[in-house]
């Protein structure tokens, strides 16, 4: 059996026949459907979201934090913010139910909610934050963590917070190896940040 049939990045009729006849014969079906929705979030996310409701049907819980971070990310493709925050908060229980099994809702959604400006969930986000500083590994997670916390603190009329964090913020964004020797290039800041970025820079400049 092929081991792309379920990583589609793209989606026609075509495709899914095929992907719906390698699935009705797999025996794990639930990981097929759930890697394959994760492929089609941000492209196809109403794809994606179906997918993910015939996974959650499945017996097999083990990826379920995940799905549910997956399920956020086609939400905020089709700009459901609210579903998305519940599906991260999801997403989140569930790690705490199962910690073995991680993902990046720790950071995803106080990062979605400093660069939204939810204020009324800006003591979420920063709780968020604290607890889980010691997960952050790449570049481009030291970014979020730090443009998150930029972001609250200029919403909050903190400058001095604002910048420190900012100035952290724009080190990472940088920051052209990701310090691990055989994946350089792995976890840098790209160009979908570029916004937060110049709002960073004049945090750090003003």
């Amino acid at each position: 059996m092929s081991t792309q049939w379920f990583r589609n990045t793209t989606w026609d009729e075509a495709i899914e026949r095929a992907f719906e006849e390698k699935l009705r014969r797999a025996r794990r079906k639930e990981q097929y459907l759930r890697i394959q929705a994760s492929r089609l979030a941000r492209a196809h996310p109403k794809v994606a979201l179906k997918l993910l409701d015939r996974y959650f049907e499945l017996p097999d819980a083990f990826d379920h934090a995940q799905a549910h971070v997956d399920r956020a990310t086609a939400f905020l493709a089709l700009g459901r913010i609210d579903e998305a925050i519940a599906s991260y908060e999801a997403g989140l229980v569930r790690e705490a139910e199962f910690p073995n099994l991680k993902t990046y809702a720790y950071l995803d959604l106080p990062f979605l909610i400093a660069t939204r400006g939810i204020r009324e969930r800006y003591k979420q986000a920063l709780q968020l934050l604290q607890g889980h500083e010691a997960r952050l590994m790449f570049p481009v997670d030291r970014f979020r963590w730090h443009a998150a916390r930029a972001l609250i603190a200029a919403e909050g009329h903190d400058p001095s917070v604002a910048r420190s964090h900012a100035e952290r913020a724009l080190e990472a964004a940088a920051l052209e190896h990701s310090g691990f020797r055989y994946h350089p290039s792995v976890g840098l800041v790209g160009e979908q940040h570029d916004y937060v970025i110049r709002k960073l820079e004049a945090y750090r400049d003003a």
